[in-house]
């Protein structure tokens, strides 16, 4: 009989060992996603703000500026451009 309550108290012990190992890994994964759904906010608000100033960049107006002033480029006149028609390929 002493042998039988013996067992049953070590499994009892090693049942609550058990039960705190579990809910502190449950709560320390539980603080990884709290932790990483953060970051991945804050990846998202970059990226937001990198496509806007990705769009700012590549506006028409700002290269045309660019071109201009920093490269010293300019509309070429009207008798400078050439036009050239290309025949569809025939299959």
């Amino acid at each position: 009989m002493i042998r039988l309550n013996l067992f049953l108290v070590l499994l009892a012990v090693a049942s609550a060992v058990g039960t705190v190992t579990s809910n502190h890994r449950a709560r320390k994964m539980f603080a990884e996603i709290e932790h990483e759904q953060s970051r991945m906010r804050d990846l998202e608000v970059e990226w937001g703000q990198l496509q806007l100033e990705q769009s700012t960049l590549a506006s028409h107006a700002r290269v045309e500026k660019v071109a201009r002033e920093k490269l010293h480029m300019k509309a070429p006149a009207a008798g400078q451009v050439m036009t050239i028609e290309i025949e569809p390929a025939q299959h």
